[in-house]
C-alpha cells in the first residue's frame, strides 16, 4: 500500500444509541417512519426491528468518539463523550481544524466508509452544524476522499467481502478488544447503566484495535502496550 505519514492519520471509532431507547416511546410520527422502513420485511415486525435503530443516523446519535495518532513515536488515545452530541460534534471540528485540516490529514475507522465517516456527516447536518474539512466529500473523485478503512483495504477489491475488526485482529494474532462488551451492549450500557465511562474504555480498546491492524497492512511493526499514553 502506498506509504502515508502516520502522524497525519486521526484513527477513530465511533459509539451510537438509538435517540429513543425504546420503541414504543417514540412519538407517532418518528414511529410511523421507522414502520415504513420496514413495511417491505415479512419475516420480522418493525418493532423487533428497533434493536438496529442505534445502527442509522436518523434515528440514533453519537455519545463517544474514540481518537488516537501517532505523536512522537507514542500512540495517544483518547475520547470526546457526552450525553450531548452537539458537545462531541463541536469538540470533534474543533478538534480536526486544529491539529489535522491539511491536504495530507487523513480519518481512518473500520468499516469507517460505510458506517462511521457517513454517520458522522448525517449527524452534523442534522444538528444544523457546518461538516469539517476532512468530511466534505461532496462531489470528490474517490481517489480525492482522505479516508482510510480497514475493512476496506482487506476487502482486497471483493465487493461482497464483510470482515468485522474482531475478526482481522484474530486472524492477525492481534488481542481481541471485545472483553467485557460489545456494540450491541452500548445501548443498554448508556441508558440503563448510564456508565459513559465504560463505553469510553470500550472505545478506546477498538482504536487501539484498529491501528494495530492498519499496522500490519501498512508493513509497520507492532504497536506494544508501553507505546501507547491515554489522555
Amino acid at each position: 500500500m502506498t506509504k502515508i505519514e502516520l502522524e497525519k492519520i486521526l484513527f477513530l471509532d465511533i459509539e451510537t444509541v438509538p435517540l429513543e431507547y425504546k420503541y414504543e416511546n417514540l412519538n407517532e410520527t418518528t414511529r410511523e417512519l421507522w414502520d415504513k422502513k420496514w413495511q417491505n420485511s415479512k419475516d420480522i415486525a418493525a418493532s423487533q426491528q428497533y434493536a438496529k435503530a442505534g445502527i442509522y443516523a436518523e434515528f440514533a446519535k453519537v455519545v463517544c468518539i474514540g481518537l488516537g495518532y501517532y505523536n512522537q513515536k507514542k500512540f495517544r488515545v483518547t475520547t470526546i463523550a457526552s450525553s450531548n452530541e452537539v458537545e462531541i460534534l463541536n469538540r470533534f471540528a474543533d478538534l480536526l481544524k486544529q491539529h489535522f485540516n491539511g491536504d495530507s490529514n487523513l480519518l481512518c475507522a473500520h468499516n469507517g466508509k460505510e458506517f462511521d465517516f457517513p454517520f458522522l456527516c448525517r449527524r452534523f447536518l442534522i444538528n444544523n452544524l457546518p461538516l469539517p474539512k476532512l468530511l466534505q466529500i461532496q462531489g470528490k473523485k474517490p481517489w480525492e476522499v482522505k479516508h482510510l478503512d480497514t475493512m476496506d483495504l482487506w476487502k482486497f477489491g471483493d465487493v461482497k467481502n464483510f470482515s468485522s475488526l474482531n475478526l482481522l485482529a484474530h486472524v492477525f494474532g492481534i488481542p481481541s478488544p471485545k472483553d467485557d462488551m460489545d456494540g450491541s451492549m452500548v445501548g443498554k450500557t448508556f441508558y440503563e447503566e448510564n456508565n459513559l465511562p465504560k463505553i469510553e474504555k470500550y472505545c478506546k480498546k477498538d482504536v487501539i484495535t484498529l491501528v494495530r491492524v492498519y499496522n500490519r497492512f501498512a508493513g509497520l511493526g507492532n504497536l506494544n502496550d508501553d507505546d501507547i499514553i491515554f489522555a
